[in-house]
């Protein structure tokens, strides 16, 4: 068999083929945009149906698993739309209450989503495979994080991972960490770590190089807000796209700058 011969990598959730050739899995990322009100982020689960995503996204940690509580110039915030806030009064409001998972995941279970999360370190992972999670997703910030990788890998889930702010080498370095430990289905999604990001500054050529050199199906984690980039990204032979979605971007909350609006993300 010739290279051009051999089948497109794919990876499947859920009975989900995903790839190159198939229609693009689109996953909703809810994050910090419940607001800590529990019915809004089923609402929102249930907007995500609606609007026809394969997937809604959350994260798991809490402000202790993933910083400490410090008001020094290396945990305070610049140069996003968190501005001179500290990490830790950030991921106390954003974060996911984890009595809520496992009941999120029910509502998602009841009307054919697929419920997955991020992970952030190794007891969130204990605690996703406790409650069924099929799929794991790994943060642009954690794809140094290789002991956090390898437990990962080690469940057998597919995983995909996001890239924003690595080089080449950190990427080959986490794709080596994840394969040697037993990882076996994985994406690559170009990100580009702004929050909110500019169009301009996507970069949207990353995409078929990540898949090309890596053998694996590729995707946009998108933080921006327009309808256009995703078109482009699909154009370039993504198999996956992520977006941040909130009910009404006038609720507020830690993403809405860069969330889309229900009927936003339908479109």
């Amino acid at each position: 068999m010739t290279p051009s011969d051999a089948p497109a990598p794919t990876i499947e959730i859920d009975g989900r083929t995903i790839g190159p050739g198939r229609p693009m899995y689109v996953v909703a990322e809810m994050s910090g945009n419940h607001n800590q009100d529990f019915d809004r982020a089923v609402r929102q689960i249930e907007v995500a149906k609606e609007a026809g995503a394969d997937a809604v996204k959350i994260q798991t940690y809490t402000p202790d698993t993933i910083t400490i509580d410090s008001d020094r110039e290396h945990f305070r915030i610049e140069g996003t739309s968190w501005d001179g806030r500290n990490l830790y009064e950030l991921y106390g409001e954003a974060y996911t209450p984890w009595e809520w998972h496992p009941r999120l995941k029910s509502v998602a279970d009841e009307i054919g989503l697929t419920l997955f999360s991020t992970p952030f370190d190794d007891s969130a992972v204990d605690f996703l495979e406790e409650i069924g999670v099929s799929a794991y997703k790994v943060a642009s910030f954690e794809i140094v994080d290789l002991p956090l990788i390898r437990r990962i890998a080690r469940t057998g889930k597919p995983t995909i991972i996001s890239t924003g702010m690595s080089t080449l080498a950190e990427i080959a370095e986490a794709v080596e960490t994840f394969r040697e430990a037993g990882g076996g289905q994985f994406a690559l999604l170009k990100t580009t770590s702004a929050y909110p990001a500019e169009p301009d500054d996507m970069h949207l050529r990353t995409i078929p190089h990540l898949g090309s050199a890596f053998g694996v199906p590729s995707g946009l984690s998108d933080h921006t807000l327009s309808l256009t980039v995703p078109v482009a990204a699909a154009a370039l032979g993504a198999s996956i796209l992520e977006k941040h979605y909130t009910l009404a971007r006038a609720d507020g909350g830690p993403d809405s700058e860069f969330s889309l609006e229900p009927d936003e993300l339908k479109t």
